[in-house]
Formats: structure tokens, C-alpha cells, sequence
């Protein structure tokens, strides 16, 4: 048998391996343009043992049991999209992912732009006329796409400082018609600024719900994961193995790690707040147990992963034939997952970064 005759084995063998099995049809209706107001006030499938129901975020503490641990994503969106313009004055459009070394960040240029190494680029302008940010493209990424550009800040100021001036906060392509303000893309509890996109599962929670769960006995600890191109990413190998996440700094601090050990040790269960907190804690216990962490985390999560550190799980409703798909099949399922999906579309749900949100219980 040749690689293409095993691979097309390996395949039938098992259908959660093909790309296509994880497609459905999303009615553009319900594609969220704006979040609600208040948050909590979104809609939540509580997901368990051959049982779902249909409830609201703000239930969430009589959801969830005393003893019982949060663990959130504590990143903030940088202002990362950037208006600009080539040296001949042809304007363009990026996404700062990441800075590599201080200065040098991989970005994504908006689609049906061309940026090619050695362009030279300009972003604002001073009370003179000259341009307030200066770069030049210095490479191209064939896994991503990306370039790697070199940023020439003034003396004093770096792309980070500046960006507050110059950059958008970068709202998702599928929301084209968002009267969102600014705040409404953070959690109430960002904190360390370094993501490309909002850790979305987290943007339901209110200070005051997070009180009341708190009052109830309902632990909270953090995380930190910068999201990059590794989310960004669309999944297009046919055999999802041979797809390549790219890696997200990530932070679990000894403290995290403390609350969790304390947590399972009292019998309480742990529910990561999205799937970025899910990457984080499964991807700082690959040595076999939760440890203390700080890097990159490469780690992909399709159904057949063995979990470590998770037992529940709230997140939101995802994109089709995405990683993050892949992953919230790996607790519950694939055809399940999807099932809940056709449920969640029939009841006029709203979908991704805006929209409304699941409970996954530990017996699901």
C-alpha cells in the first residue's frame, strides 16, 4: 500500500479525520453584528449527558456548583489594524499578529493587497506633513502568508505606544455592519494587551456576574493567551493531521496552577472560559501535569486527545471547518457538536465573535 492508498485508509477508517465532516450550513442572519446589551443577557446552550437546554448567560451561577473553578483569558485586543500607505502613495491595510524582536511584527495584509519585501510604508502623519510611523517589509511567510516588517519608530515611542494613535481595534471580516464600541471587544477583565482578536467566550460576563459566582463559592483564576495566527489559521488539509498550528504565547502562572491542584483535590471541577483557556492549560500539562508556563504553545486539539487539566467548557459558536471546531468536538464529539449546531440554528441563535454561547458540563 503506497502513502496515498494509507492515508485514504487512515481516512475511512475514521470520518472525525476529513475537513468536510466538520462543515455546516450558517444562515448569514445569524452571523452576531453587534453584542447584546448587557452582555449576560445572551442566550446559553447548557449541554449535558444526552440532555441540552436552552437558558440565558446571566443563569450561569445557578449553573455551575461551589467548589467549582473558572479560569479566563486575561489578554486585551491591541488596536492592531493599521491604515497606511506605500511610498508611491498606494494605501494599504494590515494586522499586526505579533512582535517577533522589539520593532519587528508579523502581520497579515488585508486580502487582494500586495506587499512585497523591500516596500516601503508610512502610517499618519505629524503637525508637518511627515509620517508618524515609518517600516519597510522584509519578508514573506509561505506558511501564513504573512510579512515580517521592520518598524522605525521616533526616538522614544515604539509600534506598541503608537498604535493607541494609529491602529483600529481589529473586528473579525464576518462583522461588516458593527455598531460596537471599542470596549464592547475586551472582557471586563482584560488585562496584559498583546492579542490580535478577543477571546470571545469571555465577552458574556459582567462584573456583576462574576460577583455572584463568586458569592456562590465559584473560584476564578487566569490565564493569558495572545491570540495569533494560530486562530487565525483556516484549516485546509483534507486530512485534518496534517494541518500545523502556529504557535501563541501563552502565560499559567504558579498561582493558576495552585487554585486548579486545589480545585481537583476538593472534588470541584474546572471549566476553561474558551477555547484560548483551553490551549493554555492543556498546552502547559503536555509534560503530563499542569505546570507553571511561559512561551509558546503549538498545541493542537482534534477528537482523540487525551485532556489533562479540563473538565467543562464555555465557549462560543464556531466557524465551520475551523481548529476551534476540532477542538470543542474532542470533549463532546464531532457528530454531537454538530447536532447542538443544527439545534442552535433552528432556535435562531446568533454565531460567532457577538454571538451567543454553550455550557459544556464535565457529564456531557
Amino acid at each position: 500500500m503506497n502513502s496515498l492508498d494509507a492515508l485514504s485508509a487512515q481516512i475511512s477508517a475514521d470520518p472525525d479525520l476529513l475537513l468536510e465532516n466538520y462543515d455546516y450550513d450558517l444562515p448569514a442572519a445569524q452571523i452576531a453584528q453587534n453584542p447584546v446589551v448587557p452582555r449576560d443577557s445572551s442566550r446559553l446552550l447548557v449541554v449535558a449527558a444526552n440532555s441540552h437546554q436552552h437558558r440565558q448567560f446571566c443563569d450561569l451561577d445557578q449553573l455551575l456548583q461551589p467548589g467549582d473553578l473558572l479560569v479566563l483569558n486575561n489578554t486585551r485586543v491591541m488596536p492592531a489594524r493599521l491604515y497606511g500607505r506605500k511610498t508611491n502613495g498606494t494605501p494599504i491595510e494590515i494586522l499586526l499578529i505579533e512582535e517577533q524582536i522589539p520593532n519587528w511584527w508579523m502581520a497579515l495584509v488585508k486580502p487582494g493587497k500586495r506587499l512585497k519585501p523591500g516596500a516601503r510604508l508610512e502610517f499618519g502623519e505629524d503637525e508637518t506633513g511627515q509620517p508618524l510611523l515609518s517600516a519597510m517589509v522584509m519578508s514573506v511567510d509561505d506558511s501564513t502568508g504573512g510579512r515580517l516588517i521592520q518598524f522605525m519608530p521616533p526616538e522614544g515611542e515604539s509600534v506598541l505606544s503608537l498604535m493607541s494613535r494609529l491602529g483600529e481595534l481589529p473586528l473579525p471580516p464576518y462583522i461588516t455592519e458593527s455598531q460596537a464600541e471599542p470596549e464592547q471587544y475586551q472582557t471586563v477583565y482584560a488585562e496584559h494587551s498583546g492579542s490580535a482578536a478577543a477571546p470571545t467566550a469571555g465577552l458574556h460576563f459582567t462584573p456583576e456576574l462574576l460577583e455572584r459566582l463568586k458569592q456562590k463559592g465559584v473560584e476564578q483564576a487566569f490565564v493569558t493567551l495572545h491570540v495569533g495566527v494560530g486562530t487565525f489559521r483556516p484549516v485546509e488539509a483534507e486530512n485534518i493531521l496534517e494541518h500545523q498550528m502556529h504557535g501563541e504565547w501563552v502565560e499559567v502562572s504558579p498561582e493558576t496552577v495552585a487554585k486548579i491542584a486545589a480545585t481537583k483535590a476538593q472534588g470541584g471541577r474546572v471549566f476553561a472560559v474558551g477555547t484560548t483557556s483551553v490551549r493554555s492549560l492543556e498546552g502547559a500539562a503536555q509534560l503530563g501535569e499542569l505546570r507553571p508556563y511561559c512561551g509558546k504553545t503549538m498545541l493542537y486539539i482534534y477528537p482523540g486527545y487525551q485532556w489533562q487539566v479540563v473538565d467543562g467548557l464555555i465557549t462560543n459558536f464556531h466557524l465551520p471547518k475551523s481548529s476551534l471546531l476540532m477542538l470543542v468536538s474532542a470533549l463532546i464529539g464531532r457528530e454531537r457538536l454538530l447536532e447542538l449546531y443544527q439545534t442552535a440554528i433552528e432556535q435562531q441563535y446568533r454565531f460567532y465573535s457577538f454571538g451567543d454561547a454553550m455550557l459544556i458540563l464535565p457529564e456531557a
